[in-house]
């Protein structure tokens, strides 16, 4: 009965110092969703991927805490599923009994987030840290100001405006020209049609009398 009782004593020692598990205060959960990123070309989930994962979470804390040697030791998973999803913590490298708190490892995987998820060809929506939100993509800066824009817009529109103020007086001299020289012209059809109108109208007094001599 003794030694029962000494058994459940260990266990249950054994299972308070566990420092993973689901829902831990210093904990994350991931999801990887391997298949709908790759399709075909999925590749399997294994101890050799999980032994990668570890790998770049040690290299993003030592990345961001600087000066402290970051192990896959000190990344320790557990409550992983077929499904691809599991926890983790993370244990500091001068205390492994001690973790390191979760607002640190949050800032480490922001900074190296790129870095991870090219690590497995996947992207935020793909490679899930639950509790972390997706990294902004960083705003695309034009080539060109956006004030150098605006400001060659409102230079076009006034030099056009310039060029109708300037050619404006000049299409309607022009026109006004036309118009005077098609009523100059109209006039003089109309004389001349007149003067011809006179001169089929009088008769030749001559010409009818040497017709009357010429029938003597």
């Amino acid at each position: 009965m003794l030694e029962k009782i000494l058994i459940l004593l260990c266990l249950s020692s054994a299972l308070a110092e566990q420092p993973c598990k689901p829902d831990a205060s210093d904990g994350y959960k991931v999801r990887l969703s391997i298949k709908t990123a790759l399709g075909d070309e999925a590749y399997v989930w294994n101890e050799n991927e999980m032994f990668l994962f570890r790998a770049t979470l040690a290299f993003a804390m030592r990345s961001h805490l600087n000066g402290q040697e970051f192990d896959v030791s000190n990344i320790i998973v557990c409550d992983e599923t077929p499904r691809v999803t599991f926890w983790f913590v993370v244990t500091s490298p001068l205390n492994t009994s001690g973790l390191v708190d979760k607002g640190v490892v949050e800032e480490a995987i922001r900074m190296s987030r790129n870095r991870i998820n090219s690590a497995f060809l996947l992207t935020d929506k793909t490679l899930e840290f639950i509790g972390i939100t997706p990294t902004l993509t960083a705003p695309v800066n034009p080539d060109t100001p956006p004030w150098l824009i605006v400001f060659g817009v409102v230079m076009g529109a006034v030099g056009a405006g310039i060029i109708v103020v300037l050619v404006s007086p000049l299409v309607l001299k022009k026109r006004k020209k036309n118009e005077e020289t098609d009523e100059d012209e109209e006039e003089t059809g109309v004389k001349a049609v007149e003067n011809g109108s006179t001169r089929e109208g009088v008769y030749n007094m001559s010409f009818s009398d040497d017709e009357r001599l010429t029938q003597m």
